[in-house]
C-alpha cells in the first residue's frame, strides 16, 4: 500500500499548490449516484413492543399476546398479577417496531422508527410506545426505541356501523424515537481495496468510472471487474480514506446506455416505454370487438283446451358489433414519441397497447425486452 500512500500525499500537495492534477471529460451524472460503496449500506432493526394510551382503540380480547406482554411487563415492576387472569385492556396495543441505522453511525445518534399494530388495534392515534429494544439480524440489541406515535390516518366508527377510515390508522412515526446504543462494525477501513457495485450494470458505465477514477489519481488505481463491480485500491490510512471517498463524491461519468425496455402493470395498466425502444417496419390495425348478451324472460302459455303448461322461456339475444379498425404504417427506426402519437391517433388504451406491443414483439419488429410486473 505503500505505493498509492505515496502517491495520495503528491496528489493533495499538488492540489494545495494549484497545480492541474486531472483532466476532466464531459460528465453528467456523479458516480455515488450509480454505484453503492460496499461495507457502506444501511441496517435494520427490528422489535416488539407495546403502545399505550389508545382511548379504546387498542386490540381486543381475542389478542392473548398483548394481554401477556402487559402481565410480563408489570411483574417486571413489581406489580403481580395471578396467570388466571385475563385483563381486558383496550387501551394497549402490540406493535412491530422497525428503523433503519445510517452507514458508519455511532452511539448516540438518534433514530426514526416505524410502529405498525400487530393484532387487531383500530388505530394508534394519541398512543406512547413503551421502551423497547431493537435488534439486528444477529440477535444483538442495538437501539433502544420509546415516545409518542405520529399517525397520519385516522378512523371513525358510529354505532350503525357506519365507518369513515383515511390513510392507515395502525401504522406510525416516531421522529427521533431510537437511540443507538452500539455502534454496528464494517469493515471499510481494514481493507485494501474498495468497492463499488453498480445500482445499473453497464460495461460501459463500468469503464467510465474506472477511467475517470484513474485519471484523478493516477494509472491502475481502479479497474472494472465486470459489468456490476469497481474494484479502486485505497490507502489504509483513515484521514486519506476519508479524503478519497470525499474526492469521488465530487466525480461525474457519463452513464452507459440503457437497455430498451417495455414495463407492463397488467394490475393497474400502467405501461412504461424506455427512451431507446424502436420498431422496425409494421403495420398496425386494431380495433374492438364489442359482444353483447342480453337476457329476458317470456311466459309460454297455451291455449285454453289445448294440452300443455305455462311455462317461462328463457329468450338469449346476442349482438356482435366491431368498429371499422384503422392501419397506421411505422418505418425501420420509429421512435418513442412516433410510437405514442401513433396509438393515441387509434383511440387505444393502456389494454390495448399492451396487446399492440405485445404483437409486434411477436412479429420481430420490437427491440425490446418486455417486463410484465
Amino acid at each position: 500500500m505503500k505505493p498509492i500512500n505515496a502517491f495520495f500525499t503528491s496528489f493533495l500537495l499538488a492540489l494545495t499548490l494549484g497545480l492541474p492534477a486531472t483532466s476532466h471529460a464531459e460528465v453528467e451524472i456523479p458516480i455515488m449516484d450509480l454505484v453503492d460503496v460496499q461495507g457502506i449500506r444501511e441496517n435494520q432493526l427490528v422489535g416488539y413492543g407495546l403502545v399505550v394510551g389508545l382511548a379504546g382503540q387498542g386490540d381486543r380480547n381475542q389478542v392473548k399476546f398483548t394481554a401477556q406482554s402487559i402481565t410480563n411487563m408489570l411483574r417486571q415492576f413489581g406489580v403481580q398479577i395471578d396467570d388466571s387472569m385475563n385483563p381486558k385492556l383496550r387501551n394497549v396495543a402490540s406493535v412491530s417496531v422497525t428503523a433503519s441505522v445510517d452507514p458508519m453511525a455511532g452511539p448516540g445518534q438518534t433514530l426514526d422508527v416505524v410502529v405498525s399494530s400487530i393484532g387487531d388495534a383500530k388505530s394508534l392515534r394519541g398512543g406512547t410506545l413503551l421502551l423497547t429494544p431493537l435488534r439486528g439480524i444477529d440477535g444483538e440489541v442495538y437501539a433502544i426505541a420509546q415516545g409518542s406515535v405520529v399517525v397520519g390516518g385516522l378512523s371513525a366508527e358510529g354505532r350503525s356501523g357506519s365507518k369513515v377510515e383515511v390513510n392507515t390508522p395502525t401504522a406510525g412515526r416516531i421522529p427521533n424515537g431510537a437511540t443507538l446504543e452500539r455502534e454496528i462494525e464494517t469493515d471499510f477501513n481494514q481493507r485494501d481495496e474498495i468497492t463499488l457495485n453498480l445500482r445499473k450494470p453497464s460495461f460501459t458505465t463500468a469503464k467510465n468510472i474506472a477511467r475517470e477514477i484513474n485519471n484523478t489519481f493516477g494509472p491502475n488505481v481502479a479497474k472494472a471487474i465486470n459489468k456490476a463491480r469497481v474494484e479502486m485500491r485505497a490507502p489504509m490510512d483513515t484521514q486519506q480514506r476519508v479524503t478519497m471517498m470525499s474526492m469521488l463524491e465530487e466525480m461525474s461519468v457519463e452513464e452507459g446506455r440503457k437497455p430498451a425496455r417495455i414495463v407492463f402493470n397488467s394490475r393497474t395498466g400502467t405501461v412504461v416505454i424506455g427512451k431507446n425502444v424502436k420498431v422496425g417496419e409494421a403495420a398496425v390495425s386494431h380495433g374492438n370487438l364489442t359482444v353483447r348478451i342480453s337476457e329476458s324472460q317470456q311466459v309460454s302459455q297455451p291455449n285454453a283446451f289445448a294440452d300443455g303448461e305455462t311455462k317461462v322461456v328463457d329468450q338469449t339475444q346476442i349482438e356482435v358489433n366491431e368498429e371499422q379498425a384503422q392501419m397506421v404504417i411505422w418505418p425501420p427506426g420509429t421512435e418513442l414519441n412516433t410510437i405514442v402519437n401513433a396509438v393515441n391517433s387509434l383511440g387505444a388504451t393502456p389494454t390495448d397497447l399492451m396487446s399492440i406491443l405485445q404483437a409486434l414483439n411477436e412479429a420481430g419488429a420490437l427491440n425490446a425486452e418486455l417486463v410484465v410486473i
